[in-house]
This record gives structure tokens, sequence and C-alpha cells, in this order.
């Protein structure tokens, strides 16, 4: 195909990248995805995508549930074939740099020749926001983690604490319910920001504990986490409770490296800001995701994003020859 490796490069294999990879071979465009780890993003951690449309599980003639819902891993994995099935080729590269000369993205890697292309699609999400303070990094992994399905069954039984008032939060808190009766959600203002169904249950639920308009001022332990010292935010109270793990979920940070190398706008949040089509400023440069401006943070717009911008890439690709 001429110069070019792939019509649409695109970098990112979560919920936005995977339904753009199928989307784009479906538009009969050459297809190329680039992940640095595993497809399927932060879609990987969910335990029950029950907020996924049609994912809510089979019920029976008389409306009793007779399966759950899939996990975001089953989910993930089904976009990954369906999309690997309609044509799209996926690789394992961590890029570098990013330029664009004339009509052609030129993405540079570290020990193989540049990757180029009419398009490209940034679809790299985010990652967990650290509350830095101290012992957060020294107890990562020993007792601090971001991942409850990853690490939950380490601390069975044991006194856990989440830090967060989002959805993330939420659904980490009640994941690890059904692994320990010892729950305390700590928050630092006077009410959730989470789904209103998530917040009932987490309301409803005896394993869990909340503590609203709290602080973790300090993670402590030796070998392993053994306490947080906590901070009240309107009373500035200080008080100390034995943990063995902490649970960290207190927003995310944006992948947007590559962006930089091309000057691609951002938002005051370091987001990268799209139209309406998801164009940045950079013509066939497209954004899609959690890593986008203004994004509702959810698999379903994610995917839906990935979709909008495969379709107004393609469009691009046929104005570069019309």
């Amino acid at each position: 195909m001429s110069c070019f490796d792939a019509d649409l490069i695109i970098i990112g294999a979560g919920p936005a990248g995977l339904a753009a990879a199928q989307y784009g071979a479906m538009a009969n465009l050459k297809v190329l995805v680039l992940e640095q780890l595993s497809c399927g993003g932060q879609a990987l951690v969910i335990d029950v995508l029950e907020n996924y449309p049609g994912n809510a599980g089979q019920f029976d003639a008389d409306g009793k549930m007779i399966s759950s819902p899939r996990s975001g891993y089953e989910v993930a994995m089904d976009m990954y074939r369906q999309a690997q099935g309609f044509g799209a080729v996926f690789s394992t590269f961590y890029a570098k740099s990013m330029k664009k000369e004339d009509d052609v993205f030129i993405i540079n890697f570290s020990d193989d020749k540049p990757l180029k292309a009419k398009a490209v699609i940034i679809a790299t999400g985010s990652k967990p926001r650290l509350l830095d303070i101290p012992g957060e990094k020294e107890f990562s992994g020993k007792g601090v983690s971001y991942c409850a399905v990853c690490d939950g069954n380490f601390f069975k039984g044991k006194k856990i604490i989440v830090a967060g008032g989002g959805d993330a939060a939420c659904e980490e808190a009640m994941y690890l319910s059904r692994l320990s009766d010892n729950i305390t959600i700590v928050h630092r203002r006077d009410s959730f920001r989470a789904q209103k169904t998530l917040v009932q249950r987490i309301m409803n639920n005896p394993n869990i504990k909340v503590r609203f308009n709290t602080v973790i001022k300090e993670i402590k332990g030796g070998k392993k986490v053994n306490s947080v010292v906590l901070s009240g935010t309107k009373d500035g109270g200080i008080s100390e409770e034995q943990a063995d793990a902490v649970f960290i979920c207190s927003g995310t940070v944006p992948q947007t490296g590559l962006a930089f190398s091309l000057n691609v706008e951002l938002d005051e949040n370091g987001y990268i800001v799209t139209d309406r089509n998801l164009a940045t400023n950079i013509a066939g440069f497209f954004a899609a995701g959690d890593v986008r401006s203004g994004a509702f943070r959810q698999v379903v717009t994610a995917a839906a994003d990935g979709a909008v911008a495969a379709h107004s890439a393609a469009e691009y690709i046929d104005s570069l020859t019309s």
C-alpha cells in the first residue's frame, strides 16, 4: 500500500480502541492497532460489567436471573475477536513519539522502523491518580493497590480501606465486600459522586462502612500496610486506624504523552480537546475514550467514541484523494 503501513493506526486497545478497530475495518480501511500491554484497558479489571447495554445476564421466562452479567474481561475479549474478524491487525508496540509530515503520520519506536499512516486515533485512556501521600509509593504492592479485581483476593477477611467517591470506588468496594466484611470507604466530600444505584447498594451493604468528609493523610506499616492516618476535612481531626490494605480510586490521569509530540490542544486537566466528530486541532488525528476532554468515562461511551472516531477518520482519509 504505497508508503503506508496502514490507512489508520489506533494507539491503545481499550474499549475505545477496540471499537475503533472494528469500525475502521468495517469501513474497508487497513487498520493497525498498537497496544503496549493487554487488549481491554481498564475494562479488564471490572468484575461484573452490569451497566453495559445488553450485558445484563440471562433471565428465564419468569424474569429470574439465571446467569450473571459478564465481566469486563469477557466483553473486551469479544470486542477484540470481533475487530480481528473484520480484519484489524493488532501489534504490541510502545510508541515513543509521533510527527506529521504533509499528510503522513510517522510513529517512532525505540528499536523498530517508524510506522506510517494516513490517520491516527489515540485511545490511550488514563491511569490511576495517586494520592501523593506518605507511604503510598512505599507500600505499593505491599497493601496499597489500585485494582480490587487484581489484588483483592490477597486480603480476604482483612480490614480494607477504599479511598474515593466515584463509580470506580463504589464498584471496588462492592467487589471487596464479597471478600471481607470489614470495608471502609473514605471520601473527602459529604456525598458520593457515583451513580445513584451504586450508592444505594453501598449504603445498604452491611459489610461496608462509609466515612464522609475524611481523607487519608498517611499510610503506615513495616513490611506491609498496618494502619492509615485519617483527617476530617471539616473539623481537621486526626485519627489512626488499623488497616491491612488500602485501595485507591481517586480519579485518573490521561495518557497524552504522544499528543505532546504533535502539539495537540489539551484542556486545563490535560485531556485532549476534540470536536463532535472527535477530531483534534491536528487534521487526521482523532481521540476517543478516557483520554479526551469531557468524556463520560464508561465502557459504553468509550466504545461509542471509538465508532465515531473511526467513522470520522474514514471520511478524512477519503478526503485526501477526492
